[in-house]
């Protein structure tokens, strides 16, 4: 056991040399620099030592270009073998950027690298991932099926982009298969009744104005998907002949110039989902006069700003129905069910009149 000082990893040598003492891509290296171990010239070999652990953590470190005359150099790992799975994740999500924006891709997955994987891989060396060991994060997990096959799909898109590069070496996430989805575990559909969609309006009105009023009630009388209504525009709205064009939507934060299903549609409105769109067009015009609004959107705000996120708006749900004692909690998307069910009732109340 060497005794004396510590010199954290820089030793001074003689024959005018400085020694450095680190690990790397599981080794231990000691390579030396033909400097005087002066105190200054120790001190800034210190400053030097800390900054090539913090490359080789962040997986930056190139060895022949900090010690070109080490003799062992040919075994230190190149920046590309040293490449860690952050370094993995962000390419692909650059890579993923373009997809995300033609709409080849959810724009969630840079939600669940960060949250998911980073955590637990994020400073691992791509090569040096094991799938046992994947299986052991996996494991650890509470995730249930959908979220599952949602992590382990963005994980095996990663990583094959990442093992482009080692065509040799076995990928360890190519193995992980995902759960088959099952009708049982589909979540079943709870619609508000009407007399409960009333209440539940009338309500959410009182509580936070007309702007989240319409906004909710709108979605209750036409089934759309939350994402495609916060990225309606004045333009997609024929008053005259009560058409509305859904052609986009807006996903955590991110435009999209498609839906969800890849296909424009057009939707003839109800006479009350018309008019909730009358009502919600009169209102934008006095909040323009105001100078409140300096955008298209249909659905904004109470004070005029355009609604970004869905969490503002789930919050003020959550919030209403909470005080709602005699209604039982649903949650957001359920709104969409709603029409659906509503329109199939009135179709089979319809039918069996003309048989009668």
């Amino acid at each position: 056991m060497r005794s004396g000082p510590p010199t954290g990893g820089v030793i001074a040598m003689p024959n005018g040399r400085i020694r450095f003492d680190f690990a790397f891509d599981g080794r231990r290296y000691r390579p030396s620099i033909l400097r005087p171990p002066t105190e200054g010239n120790l001190r800034r070999a210190r400053e030097q030592l800390v900054w090539i652990r913090r490359s080789i953590v962040d997986g930056t470190f190139c060895f022949e270009e900090e010690f070109p005359n080490f003799r062992l150099r040919g075994r230190a790992a190149s920046p590309l073998t040293s490449r860690t799975c952050n370094q993995v994740f962000d390419r692909f999500l650059a890579h993923s950027a373009a997809r995300v924006r033609i709409g080849d891709m959810a724009s969630s997955t840079r939600k669940i690298l960060d949250g998911s994987w980073r955590p637990v891989l994020g400073r691992q060396q791509l090569r040096s991932v094991k799938h046992s060991g994947l299986l052991d994060s996996i494991n650890r997990q509470t995730w249930k099926k959908k979220s599952y096959n949602n992590a382990v799909s963005v994980l095996r898109a990663a990583f094959e982009l990442g093992f482009e590069d080692f065509p040799e070496c076995h990928n360890p996430a190519a193995s992980l298969k995902c759960y088959r989805l099952r009708k049982r575990d589909r979540r079943i559909p709870d619609p508000f009744s009407i007399q409960e969609a009333e209440t539940l309006i009338a309500a959410l009105h009182a509580d936070w104005g007309s702007a989240q009023g319409n906004y909710d009630e709108f979605r209750l009388f036409t089934g759309l998907r939350p994402s495609e209504q916060i990225a309606l525009t004045t333009g997609d709205f024929d008053s005259e002949k009560r058409l509305l064009n859904i052609n986009k939507a807006r996903v955590d934060g991110a435009e999209k110039d498609c839906t969800k299903t890849y296909e424009d549609r057009q939707i003839e409105l109800s006479p009350r989902a018309a008019q909730i769109l009358i009502q919600q067009l009169e209102m934008r015009e006095q909040l323009m006069r105001r100078g409140q609004i300096d955008h298209e959107l249909l659905f904004f705000e109470a004070a005029g700003a355009p609604v970004i996120l869905l969490s503002g708006p789930y919050r003020r749900w959550r919030r209403t129905l909470s005080r709602l004692n005699t209604i039982r909690y649903r949650r957001p998307y359920e709104a969409r069910y709603c029409s659906i069910s509503w329109n199939l009732m009135m179709a089979h109340t319809t039918t069996h009149w003309r048989k009668q």
